[in-house]
C-alpha cells in the first residue's frame, strides 16, 4: 500500500483533498498533509512517501523548488504539481525537474485519482525492475565469496540452522553439498610480509590464496573457502575419492596443503602456517573441528611461522573437560537478550542445561562456567539498558552476590529460568508502561490543541520521538491511526458544539481546526451524512434550539 503527501499553503485545499477524495480506492494507505514546502520536507524525512501532490505557488519555497529537492534526495518519490496558472513555462520547468505529472486547477476527484493511479503504476514498475530476478541474480553473483565466507564463519562458531534451511542457503550460494560427508578443516595463517599490508592489499592476497587453493585441491577435493573472526583463511575440505580410508584421505590432504604453502612462497612471495584438522562429519562436527584446529595453532605453533601441522598428530585428546558448546553458539545469549528474543533465549537456556545433563565429571567446573556466562549476559543486558541488574531482577540479585547459588544442575537451571523470567517480565512491564504513557501524552496534546497544529510532525516534536515510531505504536496499541483519531475527535467535538452551544458554523469550524467553513462542512457531511446545519436542526434539543435562536437574534 502506498503513501501520499498533499502540500499546499491553503489549508482548506489540503483538508479537502485529504479527507474527501477516496484515495483507498486506488491503494493509498496513508495520506499526509503539509502546509508548506518546508513541512513537506520534514514529512518526507519521517515517512516512506511514494507520491507528492504539491501546489506550485507557495511562499518561501515553490512547488517547483520542492520537486527539485525531492528529485535529488528521494529519487523514487514521484511529484505531481498543481497550478492555477496555465502558462506552458511552468509545465516545461516541471518536466525538466522530473515531475511525474502536471495538472491545472480546478481538478476533479476522478482526474486526480486517474493521474495518481497512473503514477503509482510507474512506481510499481520501477520497483519491480529493482527486485527483478535478473538483477538479484547478478548482485548475488557479485557478492558470492563474501556470502559464502559469512555462512561458513557462522557454522564454525556454532550457529544452528535446520537442515532444510542450511541446504537451501548452501544451494543458493553454490556451496558444494557436504551433508553427511567426511570433512576436514584447513586453517591458513598468512604471515610475513602479509601482516604489513594495508587492508586492500591483504584482501587481494587472500583472494589470490583462495583461488590457488581452488586450483590445487580440484578435482580430488570439494572446497568451501571462508575467513574466520581472527582473519585466518579457513577451508572446509571433503575428498571426492571413493573407497579410500581416513588415513589415505588425510595423506592426500596433507600433500595438497604442502602444495598450497609452496605456491604461496612462489607466487605470492610470502609465508603461511597451515593447520589441518582431524576428520569429522558435516555439519555436526564443524564447530568442534574448528575449536580443535584453533587450539592446535595456539598450543603447538604459537608464534612460530611457515609451518604445516596436522592437528591430530601427537596431540592428546583432552576428553576430561570440554566447554559447553551451547553456551557459545551464535547469536550469544547476551545478543538474544539485547535483541529482545525472549523465546529463543529460553530455548537456549533449555539447551544449555540439556547439555549439562549429558556431561559427567568436573560437573562443578561446568556449573561455574554456565553460571558465569548466564549471569554475565543478564548484567550486560541490564547495563546496556541503563539499569542496575538489581532493579531488574529484584530478590534474585542477592543470590548473584553469593557466587554460584546452587550446586546441582537442576537447582542452577531453576535459578537461571527464574532470572530470565524476571528480566522478561520487568522489561515487558516497562515497555507496556512507556507505551501507555506515550498514548496518553499524544491524546492530551491533541485534545488540548485541536484547533491548532496537531499534525504527526507536531506530535513527534512534542513527545521527542520519531513520527514513524509514534504512528506505528499508536496503531498497535489502540487499533486506530493517529489521523483517524484526530478526525474522529474533531467530528465528535463539532457535533457536541453544534448541539450544545449557539456558535456559528464558521466559529465551530475554527474551534475544531478548520480555517475554512466550506472545508469543515464537506468533511462533516462525509462523516455524518448531514451538513452541520442539518445535523443541528435534526438532533438539537428544543432548549438548545432556543439558545441558538436567541444567539442569532442578538447578533
Amino acid at each position: 500500500m502506498a503513501q501520499l503527501l498533499i502540500v499546499d499553503d491553503e489549508a482548506h485545499v489540503v483538508e479537502r483533498l485529504a479527507e474527501l477524495v477516496p484515495w483507498e480506492r486506488i491503494g493509498i494507505a496513508a495520506v499526509h498533509k503539509g502546509y508548506s514546502a518546508f513541512e513537506a520536507l520534514e514529512l518526507l524525512h519521517a515517512h516512506a512517501i511514494d507520491i507528492v501532490i504539491s501546489d506550485i505557488r507557495m511562499p518561501g519555497m515553490t512547488g517547483l523548488e520542492l520537486s527539485r529537492h525531492i528529485r535529488d534526495k528521494w529519487p523514487k518519490t514521484k511529484c505531481i504539481l498543481l497550478s492555477g496558472y496555465a502558462e506552458f513555462e511552468y509545465a516545461k520547468v516541471a518536466i525538466a525537474n522530473g515531475t511525474a505529472s502536471y495538472l491545472l486547477k480546478p481538478v476533479t476527484d476522478e482526474e486526480l485519482l486517474d493521474t495518481v493511479s497512473g503514477v503509482l503504476e510507474t512506481v510499481r514498475e520501477e520497483w519491480n525492475a529493482v527486485i527483478s530476478q535478473e538483477r538479484i541474480a547478478r548482485t548475488l553473483r557479485e557478492n558470492l565469496p563474501q556470502l559464502r565466507s559469512t555462512l561458513l564463519g557462522e557454522l564454525l562458531l556454532g550457529k544452528r540452522y535446520s537442515e532444510a534451511d542450511l541446504r537451501d542457503k548452501m544451494e543458493m550460494l553454490g556451496v558444494p553439498d557436504l551433508f553427511g560427508k567426511p570433512v576436514s578443516l584447513l586453517l591458513v595463517r598468512l604471515e610475513k610480509p602479509f601482516f604489513g599490508y594495508d587492508p586492500r592489499g591483504l584482501a587481494l592476497v587472500e583472494y589470490a590464496a583462495g583461488n590457488i587453493a581452488g586450483e590445487l585441491f580440484a578435482p580430488g577435493f570439494q572446497l568451501w573457502a571462508g575467513k574466520d573472526t581472527y582473519d585466518y583463511l579457513v577451508f572446509a575440505v571433503s575428498s571426492e575419492a571413493t573407497g579410500e580410508g581416513e588415513e589415505e584421505r588425510q595423506q592426500a590432504l596433507e600433500r595438497a596443503a604442502e602444495q598450497l604453502q609452496e605456491a604461496i612462497h612462489a607466487y605470492l612471495k610470502g609465508e603461511a602456517t597451515i593447520v589441518i584438522s582431524r576428520e569429522g562429519t558435516f555439519p555436526g562436527d564443524l564447530a568442534a573441528l574448528y575449536d580443535g584446529t584453533l587450539s592446535a595453532l595456539r598450543r603447538r605453533v604459537g608464534n612460530e611461522q611457515d609451518l604445516i601441522l596436522t592437528a591430530a598428530d601427537g596431540l592428546p585428546e583432552r576428553t576430561e573437560l570440554r566447554s559447553l558448546a551451547s553456551l557459545y553458539e551464535l547469536p550469544s545469549l547476551a545478543q538474544l537478550l539485547e535483541a529482545g528474543q525472549w523465546d529463543v533465549a529460553d530455548q537456549r537456556i533449555e539447551r544449555i542445561f540439556g547439555e549439562l545433563q549429558t556431561r559427567s565429571g568436573c560437573i562443578q567446573e561446568l556449573l561455574l562456567e554456565a553460571y558465569f556466562a548466564i549471569a554475565s549476559a543478564a548484567a550486560s543486558y541490564a547495563h546496556k539498558n541503563g539499569r542496575p541488574l538489581s532493579g531488574l531482577i529484584g530478590p534474585g540479585y542477592d543470590q548473584l552476590l553469593q557466587g554460584v547459588p546452587y550446586r546441582s544442575v537442576r537447582h542452577l537451571q531453576d535459578w537461571s529460568v527464574a532470572l530470565m523470567n524476571s528480566l522478561r517480565c520487568e522489561t515487558e512491564s516497562e515497555t507496556k508502561h512507556s507505551r501507555a504513557k506515550l498514548i496518553a501524552d499524544v491524546r492530551q496534546f491533541v485534545e488540548r490543541r485541536l484547533a491548532e497544529d496537531v499534525s504527526l510532525t507536531a506530535i513527534a516534536e512534542h513527545v521527542y520521538m520519531h513520527p514513524v515510531y509514534i504512528s506505528k505504536i499508536y496503531k498497535r496499541e489502540t487499533g486506530e491511526n493517529i489521523s483517524d483519531y484526530v478526525h474522529r475527535l474533531r467530528m465528535e467535538k463539532a457535533a457536541h458544539l453544534l448541539l450544545h452551544t449557539p456558535g456559528k458554523i464558521y466559529e465551530i469550524a475554527a474551534d475544531v481546526g478548520y480555517q475554512r467553513a466550506h472545508s469543515f462542512i464537506n468533511v462533516f457531511k462525509k462523516h455524518t451524512g448531514l451538513t452541520p446545519q442539518e445535523y443541528r436542526d435534526k438532533y438539537a434539543s428544543p432548549q438548545s434550539e432556543s439558545e441558538v435562536n436567541r444567539h442569532d437574534t442578538s447578533t
